[in-house]
């Protein structure tokens, strides 16, 4: 190259030009950063600790949540979405244009329009509508950011069930509390990173695989409780049989896994050791934890508790015990809340009073012990159901029937959320005048809701992920999914 060459030449060019050198060197560089930054997410599990705390690659705002889950769907409409012209068309037509195209699971012919059941007032300074069902939860109105507009793909209980807690409606897929516990380990290595508590007299119609690990390893599944008896089954040791006596025993036995892994070197091997000393250690941090006898009477006043007892309450107090101590997701599901209005249990004037009834006053509650805890700050709270119902009334067999109830809606539905992240007092979408749909682009998808989720808690909802026959398996599914920003504090 010659002198005035030289002289011509910019660092641009020379940049440019010399492909097999800097420019080389930086171009790699580059594209190891894209794809460290768009690859599968990863996590350095120890297989001797599977839930040893883990560093989130964003900033959290979440460090655990406390998910209460509605088994069968509560009426947006008679708790949340306030639709005043729905009122006018009660016992109308529905107008065809609601009909056509669509699948039911027991409408039949035309229905008939039925109006809100109870009545509503604006809460707070958010002016939030609030039905008269949740007089103590409307206290907390601008606590809450309310997302109206919610749609599933699914109308049947079971796979709408696992589109929420799953992000798929077939069976064998991890829930929520799987990824964030496989993403993020937990705070209490004595205590499941993950624990469940039931109330309502009934399992959910697709039973643990509401909160299975599916194809994570199996120490990340949600761990069943009571609330009565026995917090954890087979904790207890049997009769005879002392602590030292079982720690012989889990030694013994932790000796033949050892054997097992160095000749199979199956990690699932190893994951098994783990959780026998996980269970070893719950047999005494599980009874101190899970009892609420201690509480002073005001807070069992507070909640409405009654120790000893299956319950919606007792659940609320013992989620707010379990955060406490370091679980990082904990997962309440109440069932009764299927209003078809086919018998009085399961009406909208009738057994759907109950049940509103038994979760106002202990989820007013655990909003404000949580606060006065100053774990608010660091805690999210979810409500929500599978689905919505419809505005109109069921019509089983095509038939007028005795009770009011409404079918299954998966055009819309409400959730709401609390706590940190969270911009609190706000309403996010709207339904049309009959809450029948979102209004044109409001629609918010489920995966829109677990992205924001995992997002929360400090888990790229695109990068975590787990290899599958040939995919990146994700909670979000495959399809694009978008952070509800105008929620987010």
């Amino acid at each position: 190259m010659s002198s005035l060459d030289l002289q011509n030449t910019t660092r641009r060019h020379f940049l440019r030009d010399c492909t097999t050198g800097l420019g080389g060197m930086w171009l790699a560089n580059q594209l190891t950063r894209d794809a460290a930054a768009s690859g599968p997410m990863v996590i350095n599990h120890d297989s001797s600790a599977p839930l040893a705390p883990q560093l989130p690659p964003m900033n959290p705002k979440v460090k655990r949540v406390i998910y209460l889950h509605m088994i069968g769907a509560p009426s947006q409409l008679e708790l949340f979405d306030y639709k005043p012209v729905l009122q006018k068309y009660d016992g109308k037509d529905c107008p065809q244009s609601y009909l056509e195209g669509q699948r039911f699971a027991f409408i039949q012919g035309t229905p008939q329009m039925l109006g809100p059941v109870y009545p509503f007032k604006q809460h707070g300074d958010s002016g939030a509508w609030i039905s008269d069902r949740l007089p103590e939860l409307s206290k907390h109105a601008d606590k809450l950011a309310f997302v109206k507009t919610m749609k599933t793909d699914q109308f049947n209980h079971g796979p709408a069930q696992l589109m929420v807690h799953t992000g798929n409606a077939r069976l064998g897929h991890p829930s929520i509390g799987s990824w964030v516990t496989w993403g993020l380990g937990s705070e209490n290595q004595n205590l499941p990173g993950f624990m469940v508590l039931l109330s309502g007299g009934r399992v959910p119609r697709v039973g643990k695989s509401l909160w299975g690990s599916g194809f994570l390893p199996s120490v990340y599944q949600g761990v069943q409780c009571r609330s009565f008896g026995d917090p954890v089954l087979n904790t207890r040791n049997p009769a005879g049989i002392s602590a030292k006596s079982r720690r012989r025993t889990l030694d013994a036995l932790q000796e033949l896994n050892h054997e097992t892994f160095a000749e199979l070197a199956d990690n699932e091997t190893v994951t098994r050791i783990a959780q026998y000393e996980m269970a070893f250690r719950m047999q005494t941090s599980v009874p101190e934890v899970m009892s609420i006898d201690d509480e002073p009477e005001s807070v069992h006043e507070m909640y409405g508790t009654k120790p000893g007892k299956e319950s919606f309450a007792n659940n609320c107090l013992l989620a707010r015990r379990l955060a406490e101590n370091g679980v990082r997701f904990i997962q309440l599901y109440d069932w009764g809340w299927d209003t078809h209005g086919s018998n009085n249990s399961e009406a909208l004037n009738g057994g759907f009073n109950n049940k509103c009834q038994s979760i106002d006053k202990p989820i007013s509650a655990l909003l404000t012990d949580l606060e006065q805890r100053g774990m608010l700050d660091d805690t999210l709270v979810v409500w929500g159901g599978e689905f919505g119902r419809t505005p109109m009334q069921e019509n089983r067999n095509g038939a007028k029937m005795a009770f009011l109830g409404r079918d299954h809606n998966p055009n819309a539905f409400t959730m709401w959320m609390a706590g940190a992240g969270i911009k609190p007092g706000i309403t996010h979408g709207e339904t049309d005048e009959m809450g029948y749909r979102a209004l044109p682009g409001q629609e918010v998808h489920l995966r829109d809701f677990h992205a924001t989720l995992l997002h929360l808690v400090g888990l790229d909802p695109e990068r975590l992920s787990i290899p599958r026959q040939g995919l990146n398996e994700k909670l979000i599914g495959v399809k694009h999914a978008k952070l509800i920003k105008e929620i987010l504090a």
